[in-house]
């Protein structure tokens, strides 16, 4: 057997669903093995018990330094900024880009004019390029995502104040 041959066995198993490959011949034995995670069971009678916590004093009884943000007021500001701006969102899993191709500026800015079916961005997912095109016409308020940062579906990528 050619090391060749092992890595043509290596290739197969990782494209296949198979989890195990055997082979022989006169002069050898292989035997590879993938493990496989995605199927493990998950055992939610192991996670840990979050103690009660005591109720807190209302907000307007914290004493606060000024200029520092309450969290009630923090939740309230996030609030209103959701209400004026519509939050584009990752339709899928993968690495966000801001540019078409490294140290090309970005697809889209902060303060940038953007219409309906513009690319603002890209998502890798497994070796695939993704445009992630805008589904209104408005201004960019916020991008949320670092450059090169992986993320889920459902992860806030843009802020956009609708025109």
């Amino acid at each position: 057997m050619q090391l060749n041959d092992v890595a043509s066995l290596v290739k197969l198993l990782d494209k296949s669903s198979l989890t195990e490959i055997s082979f022989s011949d006169e002069n050898s034995k292989v035997v590879l093995k993938k493990e496989v995670f995605r199927d493990a069971p998950i055992h939610m009678g192991m996670m840990p018990q979050m103690a009660p916590v005591a109720a807190l004093a209302p907000a307007s009884a914290v004493p606060s330094a000024p200029g520092v943000a309450t969290p009630a007021a923090a939740a309230a500001a996030a609030a209103e900024k959701a209400s004026k701006f519509k939050e584009m969102t990752s339709p899928m899993v993968g690495t966000f880009y801001a540019s078409s191709s490294p140290g090309a500026p970005a697809l889209a800015q902060v303060g940038a004019t953007v219409k309906a079916g513009q690319v603002l961005c890209i998502i890798e997912a497994m070796k695939i390029m993704n445009e992630i095109e805008s589904d209104l016409s408005g201004v960019i308020e916020e991008v949320c995502v670092a450059n090169e940062t992986p993320v889920e579906y459902g992860t806030v990528l843009f802020r956009i104040r609708p025109s």
